[in-house]
This record gives C-alpha cells, sequence and structure tokens, in this order.
C-alpha cells in the first residue's frame, strides 16, 4: 500500500517532468479523466487540476451536475442522488469513454460510486478525494459520519463563514461567488451497491490539514478512511478539502502518477 505525503510530491513532479523531457508522455495522453465536484460546486472548480492534466497530454471532463455551476437554472428540490449519476453515467456513455480514471470529491463519492455499479466495464480506476465511501443501503449523511440535516429542509446550502479548507482570500471570495445550494434530497436518499466494486483499482486521497478538528469534512474523511481494506490505495496531502483548488499541482502530481 503506497502513502503519498507532500514530501515525496516533489519526486513525483521530477519524474513526471523527466518523462515528458524524454517524449514518454504517452501515458499521460492515453488516460482519461472525469472529475466530479462536491455538493454546492461545479465544474468550475476544477478548472485548476483540469489544467495541468490536459498539459500532461491527459483527455479531461469536468460535467457540472445538474442545479449546481452554470447548470443552477435547473435546481430544485426536485433532484436526487439518482439525477446525479445520471448526469456522470449519460457524460461517460455520450462521449463514448473507456478505461475512465473516475474523481469523486466528497458528496461525489456517492455519484462515482453509483455511476460506477452502472458502467463498470469502463471504469479503470475510482478515486475519492476526501470524499465519502457509502455503504449499502446509506446516504450521503450516513457516510459522512451520521450527519444530521432537519427533516425539513429542502435545499441544502452553505453559510456565509464556510470556507472548505480555503485559506486564500481571493480563493475563498472566487468559491462563495460560485457555491449555490443543492436538493436536500440528494443527501437523503440511498445508494444500493448490489455489487463489488473491489474488481476495480480504487484510491483514497485524504486532505489533512483539519484532522482531528472535529469539523464535518475531518468526521467525514475518518469515517471514509475507517472504511478502506487492503485493496484500497491511499495518498495524502497537507491542505484543506478543497485540494483541487488548494493544491492543485499536487492533486494533478498524484491523479498523473496512478
Amino acid at each position: 500500500m503506497t502513502r503519498l505525503t507532500r514530501r515525496n510530491l516533489f519526486a513525483l513532479s521530477a519524474a513526471a517532468l523527466s518523462l515528458a523531457a524524454c517524449g514518454g508522455a504517452g501515458d499521460a495522453a492515453s488516460r482519461t479523466f472525469v472529475l466530479v465536484h462536491g455538493a454546492l460546486h461545479g465544474g468550475w472548480s476544477w478548472r485548476r487540476v483540469a489544467r495541468l492534466l490536459r498539459a500532461n497530454g491527459a483527455e479531461v471532463f469536468t460535467p457540472t451536475l445538474t442545479g449546481l455551476g452554470e447548470r443552477v437554472h435547473l435546481n430544485g428540490p426536485h433532484i436526487s442522488l439518482s439525477t446525479h449519476i445520471d448526469d456522470i453515467v449519460n457524460c461517460i456513455e455520450a462521449e463514448e469513454l473507456k478505461d475512465v480514471i473516475l474523481v469523486g470529491h466528497s458528496y461525489a463519492g456517492m455519484v462515482i460510486t453509483g455511476a460506477a455499479l452502472r458502467v463498470t466495464d469502463r471504469i479503470a480506476h475510482l478515486v475519492y478525494l476526501d470524499a465519502v465511501v457509502p455503504k449499502n443501503g446509506e446516504n450521503a449523511l450516513d457516510a459522512m459520519g451520521n450527519l444530521e440535516i432537519p427533516p425539513a429542509m429542502k435545499m441544502f446550502t452553505s453559510t456565509p463563514d464556510t470556507d472548505f479548507g480555503v485559506i486564500d482570500p481571493d480563493d475563498r471570495a472566487w468559491v462563495q461567488r460560485r457555491v449555490n445550494g443543492q436538493s436536500a434530497q440528494t443527501l437523503r436518499d440511498r445508494l444500493t451497491i448490489d455489487r463489488d466494486l473491489s474488481e476495480l483499482k480504487r484510491t483514497f486521497i485524504a486532505c489533512t490539514v483539519d484532522s482531528g478538528s472535529g469539523s464535518p469534512a475531518d468526521k467525514m474523511r475518518q469515517t471514509s478512511l475507517a472504511r478502506l481494506d487492503k485493496t484500497w490505495r491511499r495518498a495524502e496531502i497537507k491542505t484543506g478539502h478543497d485540494a483541487m483548488i488548494t493544491a492543485p499541482r499536487e492533486l494533478a502530481d498524484i491523479l498523473l502518477s496512478l
């Protein structure tokens, strides 16, 4: 089992540069990434990582889940977890993608698990970025460490002081301008996992700057880490929860090293 930390990410970066210089970027060029954002975010949040992956020759898709980002005009309490799973399955099928490295951040651990169950033959690797790792019959709230929201809540939103682990003031302002509310039903819907996905390569990337803080993201992470067995690969970045914004190069290096 390989654990990656910031200390050896420099070695990964150097290796990647050496590979490209020798004309060995064909490996990256043959890779297809589908990057799925977490709750309240959108495809916009992957902008920096996508740019780095494409610079290494990879094919990258950053679909936005229904009701979020540039698809906010479709938002409403009627949107379900299955809607979001459909979004990703339809992206993979419409683009006729194969050997996909499917990456899910945070809540999207539910989404990529559901998508992988439906298009298993098109998936090469599942990557959970500080994400929920659901068990059969659970919803996102269960998988986040038994998080609770009011029963009457129809839309789940962030608060003005929610920073998603983003420290830089300009980045925080950018994120706050872009996030929007999400149907609470997406968090309440339960996922039936009727097949063992251990046949697929699976990696969990932990964003550990707030480890031990007791924050919702920390509780979710610790719940997920406790569920990983020896079939999982593990990696770590000492950064905030939104690693695609706070540590794009480190994250891209890990993804390219898979």
